[in-house]
């Protein structure tokens, strides 16, 4: 009996090309692609989790990835399109609860964790970059992709619009609107750095 290859199916050489050439792109963007994923997610718990199933998505359709293009354009449009499944599978949030009301019968009252950032993450981002991350945070997530991709990864309209899958004027659109979201809610950062020195 002949074996009959798939048409387009990897010989064991070619996958292990591939899987070296994928580990070497994932070595030289796995820092800069968390920054994204932590700016886009707004704690090191979730960036992490997303980080993670970007590169996992990312290597299952390696293939599909054409050679000419960027890697970080390619990496950061599966990273959003998974931000963005993920927020729409996120529950929404119930009635408002009392945190000084008592469970049931007994004078027990309700134990809940603090939301804020733990030790290694106020040393992590500081006090200037905690209010940036927050300013970052508010905003719808279609601004904060496109303000995180141009401001921070300096990238141009056209990969802005080829990873959101948009048009460059409303790349345009959302970067300013995201920008001027981002000014109006530090508007008092001018005299916290004045302060500081």
């Amino acid at each position: 009996m002949t074996v009959v290859e798939k048409p387009g199916a990897l010989t064991g050489s070619a996958e292990n090309q591939q899987r070296r050439e994928f580990e070497e792109l994932v070595r030289r963007h796995h820092q800069q692609a968390f920054n994204v994923a932590y700016r886009i997610a707004g704690n090191r718990t979730d960036a992490e989790d997303l980080l993670q199933e970007t590169f996992v998505r990312a290597f299952r359709f390696f293939g599909n990835y054409r050679r000419e293009l960027p890697f970080e354009s390619w990496l950061y449009k599966i990273m959003s399109n998974l931000w963005i499944d993920t927020l729409r599978k996120r529950p929404r949030s119930g009635p408002p609860v009392s945190l000084d009301q008592t469970l049931g019968d007994t004078d027990q009252k309700l134990d809940v964790p603090d939301p804020g950032p733990g030790p290694e993450e106020s040393l992590i981002e500081g006090s200037l970059d905690a209010r940036i991350q927050e300013a970052l945070s508010s905003l719808r997530k279609e601004f904060r992709i496109a303000v995180i991709l141009a401001d921070i990864e300096g990238m141009s309209y056209e990969e802005i619009a080829d990873v959101m899958k948009c048009s460059i004027g409303t790349v345009r659109s959302r970067i300013h609107r995201g920008r001027q979201a981002m000014k109006k809610k530090l508007g008092s950062l001018e005299r916290f750095l004045n302060e500081e020195v």
